[in-house]
């Protein structure tokens, strides 16, 4: 019978897990995933037809729009140098301990702003079953993140 949740995370942590390299790896599966769940929304344009989604965003607003995007896709970048820079550093590994919570912190958004995400590719009434497929996997890869940041911050140094 498999542990329960409370089972396992009262057990101590095993420290030959490396958590640092388990996060540096799913965050890389996430921005696949999503660099996927992009380029197959704009897989139509290869097939003469058209990608297009009536907006609802005014044409005003789009620079903001392209420069969350833009920040959405690098803060996990830069969140993978820092767990990198974190997991290698030569001295006491108690100063990245306030980046160790900040970046499980920085997970759980991101993770909770995926939920709705895939919940609206589920809705939509012409939904397209690779990007429904691509955002669960999002979802899952964020979740993952999330227990192997918690794992992480909560480790002993």
């Amino acid at each position: 019978m498999l542990p329960t949740l409370k089972e396992q995370a009262s057990r101590p942590m095993n420290p030959s897990i490396n958590q640092a390299l388990r996060l540096i790896t799913l965050w890389i599966a996430w921005l696949l995933a999503m660099l996927f769940h992009v380029d197959l929304g704009l897989m139509p344009l290869f097939h003469g037809q058209s990608p297009e989604i009536h907006s609802h965003v005014q044409e005003g607003a789009l620079p903001l729009l392209f420069g969350a995007m833009l920040g959405y896709f690098l803060l996990p970048l830069i969140a993978i140098v820092l767990i990198a820079y974190a997991a290698t550093t030569v001295g006491p590994a108690t100063r990245w301990r306030p980046w160790r919570r900040i970046h499980f912190w920085f997970s759980v958004v991101y993770s909770i702003t995926n939920v709705p995400h895939l919940i609206a590719d589920i809705l939509v009434p012409d939904a397209r079953l690779d990007q429904i497929v691509l955002m669960v996997a999002l979802t899952v890869f964020g979740l993952l993140i999330n227990v192997e940041a918690w794992r992480w911050w909560r480790q002993t140094p």
